[in-house]
């Protein structure tokens, strides 16, 4: 055989080679991938061919297929629609799954999960219909209906743990959206449903507990400034802080005042404590000065700022500015300047506090439940981080306390139930009303719930809302149904 021949011949079994290698990648590697894409109409088709498992809320289906007699031979119900579409998401011919656990859980929903092949082996040999996994979920249906109401026709978000173990208890966003507009079998309806909800200036497809554009916490973030005081072992809660009307800063002329434009306290000074009762801003800026930028930073970070969760929906981390110079560490320290927070994150702070410092994982889902009901996994409660030690969550929560007993958290008072909580009123943008913020935890001696509540704009009080007055009721119906239940 000649040159020319053996270069063609080598170059012939090359491509051979190649296409073998090709043709693998995409039938074995890539596979699951492309079956997974929203878009894939056989894989959607072929989904809709097998009853999709329920998402169950206290003994509830929230999310649940019905047979259909046209071509998609089940048909997705959300009997609760609104009031969970940011727990269950929705399940789309036309946009697949997603929006909540319908797109983070889709392969154990639809029996794709290679958590479940076992069960479809035994399926097929049995000669079973394959059906997919349930998820029963940590949510307490009276909790949840509670946030939903006392939310009502504000923008904002809910969001309650279990301190003790980091259960989810309720998650509710506000403005919402029925989950069933999108999963009709009327293709034309579900299209037009899709672009009135992008269109919509609400954006009721984000779930503001967890993600979207995350919002300045405003003093709730003082608990994380005067953690981090606590832990440096250079303060206690009686320690004595400088409290002026308007504290200077460096570099800048203007001051940085305190909302009601006095001094904090005889002298200009005041307590760690009750510079928290009264949530004054110059003690917490002076503060944070003192302390510094990587002290805050650490201190947020221990909390779980910068920390990737899934609850299993993604939830956006958390975030503080990289770098700060002094002015601009004392806006943080009061929870402004570039802090954003989520209220999932503000909840794990209150929920750390109330549990000795020990930050617990989030989750949403209890266990994975078989076509009988029978439990196929379960949950197991995980730390996350110490964030603090236990004399400095047991300081915090004495400061909390009094925030509710006498401060300006007094709309969250619980009757013969002692309430640890946090107000916070954030500015955000020129001329717009302040967002109003609580978090809290209550028994205080024993905490059975922690939330974050958050009103975008005020909610109806608009420039007149303070965090106390508005999101403190919100978080006290919430506390009161949960405690209840």
């Amino acid at each position: 055989m000649n040159a020319p021949i053996r270069r063609l011949s080598a170059l012939v079994a090359l491509l051979f080679v190649s296409l073998l290698v090709s043709s693998t990648w995409i039938q074995v590697v890539s596979a699951k991938s492309i079956n997974d894409q929203p878009g894939n109409r056989r894989t959607l088709l072929a989904s809709y061919n097998r009853e999709r498992g329920s998402i169950i809320v206290g003994g509830e289906a929230v999310a649940r297929s019905v047979a259909s007699d046209d071509e998609l031979a089940w048909n997705r119900e959300y009997p609760r629609g609104p009031l969970y579409a940011h727990v269950t998401g929705y399940f789309s011919f036309l946009y697949g799954a997603g929006g909540g656990l319908e797109g983070a859980q889709n392969d154990l929903l639809s029996g794709r999960s290679d958590r479940l092949f076992y069960r479809r082996v035994s399926d097929l040999l049995t000669g079973k219909s394959p059906v997919g996994a349930s998820l029963e979920l940590t949510i307490n249906p009276a909790a949840q209906s509670a946030a939903e109401r006392a939310l009502g026709n504000q923008r904002g978000a809910v969001l309650a743990l279990d301190p003790q173990t980091g259960a989810i208890l309720a998650m509710v966003s506000h403005p919402s959206y029925d989950p069933k507009v999108l999963s009709s079998h009327d293709l034309g309806a579900v299209e037009s449903s899709w672009v009135k909800l992008l269109k919509d200036d609400g954006d009721p497809l984000i779930n503001r507990a967890i993600a979207g554009d995350l919002y300045p916490p405003g003093s709730i973030f003082k608990l994380i400034t005067a953690a981090a005081a606590l832990e440096s072992g250079q303060y206690t809660q009686d320690s004595s802080v400088p409290g002026p009307a308007a504290l200077e800063l460096p570099g800048v002329s203007k001051p940085l005042p305190n909302h009601d434009g006095r001094a904090c306290g005889p002298n200009d000074k005041t307590t760690l404590l009750g510079a928290m009762v009264i949530s004054c801003n110059t003690a917490f800026a002076s503060l944070g000065m003192t302390l510094g930028a990587d002290a805050l930073r650490q201190q947020a970070a221990a909390f779980g700022f910068g920390e990737r969760v899934d609850i299993p929906m993604r939830a956006t981390a958390s975030t503080m500015p990289a770098t700060m110079d002094e002015p601009q560490t004392a806006q943080a320290a009061i929870g402004q300047f570039d802090v954003r927070v989520t209220p999932l994150q503000m909840a794990m702070v209150a929920a750390a506090i109330g549990n000795d410092g020990e930050v617990m994982t989030p989750y949403l889902v209890r266990r994975v439940l078989g076509s009988q009901l029978q439990t196929i996994d379960e949950a197991s409660p995980e730390t996350l981080s110490d964030a603090v030690s236990t004399s400095t969550a047991r300081q915090l929560t004495t400061m909390m306390k009094a925030v509710v007993s006498q401060g300006t958290g007094q709309a969250a008072q619980i009757p013969g139930v002692e309430v640890a909580g946090k107000t916070g009123t954030a500015q955000h943008a020129v001329g717009a009303a302040p967002h109003a913020w609580f978090v809290s935890f209550a028994p205080a001696a024993d905490p059975q719930v922690a939330i974050a509540v958050v009103v975008e704009d005020g909610g109806n009080a608009g420039n007149e809302a303070a965090g106390g007055s508005v999101a403190g009721p919100i978080a006290k119906a919430v506390m009161e149904a949960v405690l209840a239940s």
